[in-house]
């Protein structure tokens, strides 16, 4: 018998948990809807499998260590939770085991090197200049660890110009709403014309935009890689830094809103709670909000166009945003908007899911980008920017590059769609 781990001893996460585990009736449901139960056609690779494991790890018939392996290698997509008819909320059990799991079974060089790698891409001074130097090793042939080369080959070519955001943007005409924008991390650095269109948009259909230059990251890639402790200073800091007086927190990047609207339980048990449940409620994808207000004026493309959609999974399964951004395609003149098959798969992108598991990430990249060439579209749309990467990778790695935009890119300027990838 091994050391047990109480739920309870793991503070408000522990009734979250052991409710996760009650709720599964082991339907097998979940296991189509998996990506990896599709790729490794593994038990224990499918939701209902690691559900198993994690409810013996935390009650001592295994260790933690015999589970880490297996839910490791679960992207955290939530696809499995659009699927359950019993309700399952999988990511209240994977990301607090995930905690657990850091604490109790990891070795400390491995702790070591994952809080490196976090705290590279959380900044984006840091992470400008590791791709700049990733870039660099790979434009001289130099030798690339193994364990870098997955994020160095998802780099673009080069690096866009950075965009200087101002601290405020005014609405043009009457004012119809106001909202705080996260400018996120990683997406400054690799696709900073997001937030860019992003304020464009927002500012013509009558948004007002504070973007408070002294906010850091939103701990969402230390939440769901387990680093608990790193995810609540963060989510603490942000509470501090983004203002209370606005009608909404605005979010362009998936994953970041993901981790937002996971606040209240992030910081459940601290002096943060009650007002972390207050600004979690107030968590919105750009698509809802400018869904909500309406396009003063709707976009317009010079000539017709096609172009396929894919849902990023923190957005469609996480956050349950799947209508907003095609409502807003829709009012795209001479736009055709063309559906991914097997849209609910994920493509492989999940924050640092591609340096850990290279050969599942692939896969999947692999896969959708197929999906997207078999809709004949010129171009693909998507809200994520993660996504956006593994999207541009594995389509040119299919030899059919395609211009990949964030919804927001195309609302701003639907003739990108033209433009060469």
């Amino acid at each position: 018998m091994q050391h047990r781990i109480p739920v309870q001893s793991l503070g408000p996460a522990g009734a979250h948990m052991a409710r996760a585990v009650a709720t599964c009736v082991h339907c097998g449901f979940c296991l189509p809807a998996c990506p990896t139960y599709r790729v490794l056609g593994e038990e224990m690779d499918s939701p209902r499998g690691r559900i198993v494991l994690m409810k013996q790890a935390l009650e001592g018939e295994i260790a933690v260590a015999e589970a880490l392996p297996y839910v490791d290698r679960c992207l955290g997509c939530l696809a499995c939770v659009t699927s359950c008819p019993s309700g399952v909320q999988y990511g209240e059990l994977l990301v607090p085991f995930r905690g657990v799991a850091e604490r109790e079974a990891r070795s400390a060089a491995g702790r070591l090197r994952r809080r490196a790698l976090l705290a590279t891409l959380q900044s984006p001074r840091l992470f400008r200049l590791a791709a700049r130097a990733g870039q660099l090793a790979r434009h001289a042939g130099q030798l690339i660890p193994p364990p870098l080369r997955p994020i160095i080959d998802l780099l673009p070519s080069a690096l866009p110009t950075p965009v200087r955001l101002p601290p405020t943007v005014p609405a043009h005409g009457p004012r119809r709403a106001r909202v705080a924008l996260l400018a996120g991390c990683v997406q400054q650095v690799l696709a900073p014309g997001i937030n860019a269109a992003t304020l464009r948009v927002l500012s013509r259909n009558g948004v007002e935009v504070v973007v408070p230059p002294a906010q850091g990251c939103c701990g969402a890639l230390a939440l769901h890689a387990g680093e608990q402790d790193g995810a609540q200073s963060l989510a603490a800091s942000l509470l501090d830094a983004l203002p209370d007086d606005v009608d909404a927190i605005v979010t362009n990047a998936a994953g970041c809103g993901s981790a937002m609207r996971e606040y209240g339980a992030v910081l459940a048990g601290t002096a943060h709670e009650s007002r972390a449940e207050r600004f979690a409620a107030r968590v919105r994808d750009v698509s809802e909000v400018l869904d909500a207000v309406g396009l003063i004026e709707p976009p317009r493309l010079s000539t017709p166009a096609t172009v396929a959609y894919h849902d990023a999974c923190h957005l469609a399964h996480a956050q349950q945003v799947r209508t907003p951004p095609r409502r807003l395609l829709g009012t795209v003149a001479n736009l055709t908007v063309r559906e991914v098959p097997d849209g609910d798969i994920c493509c492989g992108s999940a924050g640092i899911y591609n340096v850990e598991h290279p050969e599942v990430a692939n896969e999947l990249g692999r896969a959708k980008a197929q999906g997207v060439l078999s809709t004949d579209a010129q171009a693909v749309v998507t809200g994520n920017v993660g996504c956006m990467m593994q999207l541009a990778a594995h389509l040119a790695r299919e030899g059919r590059p395609l211009k990949v935009l964030h919804t927001v890119q195309l609302l701003d300027n639907p003739d990108l769609v033209h433009s060469a990838p």
